[in-house]
């Protein structure tokens, strides 16, 4: 029989690098582990409720946010080179040269693999501004980094 404890338990092995990540691109680096202390605590505090969400990382990301006292501007870190050798050198640059909206949502469903569903629960926006500025934001991407899509 599971308890609580280990139901928890499962639960944070895995939400807890997805926010990890997530949070990547919203809060600055030196704050990303403070975003999820608090969105975890907060999960283990509230258990009952959390536990039966259909999207609980995606709201805990916002908790992780709202409670967070220092908000700031993210910025993506310098990914470190034996880490990421499979990435684009070019792509963190054209990355922070997206609004912050669009930045959010391509960081959330391309890079942490969110679905755009749970990206829009955790920004707080529709489903259909999440396409949108996941759309857009490639398209940036695309011109930024000189990738032609008709070939």
């Amino acid at each position: 029989m599971t308890t609580a404890t280990d139901d928890f338990e499962t639960f944070f092995q895995s939400a807890e690098p997805r926010l990890r990540r997530a949070y990547g691109a919203r809060v600055a680096p030196h704050r990303v582990g403070d975003a999820v202390g608090t969105a975890l605590e907060f999960a283990w505090k509230h258990w009952d409720t959390v536990s039966v969400m259909e999207y609980p990382v995606a709201y805990l990301f916002r908790v992780g946010l709202s409670k967070s006292r220092r908000r700031k501007e993210g910025r993506l870190p310098a990914p470190p080179p034996t880490e990421m050798t499979h990435v684009e050198p070019a792509l963190v640059a054209a990355m922070q040269q997206l609004p912050r909206r669009q930045r959010e949502v391509v960081w959330l469903v391309e890079a942490c693999e969110w679905t755009p569903t749970e990206a829009a629960e955790a920004l707080g926006v529709s489903l259909s501004a999440v396409r949108t500025h996941r759309s857009r934001g490639l398209e940036r991407l695309r011109q930024h980094l000189g990738v032609n899509t008709n070939a």
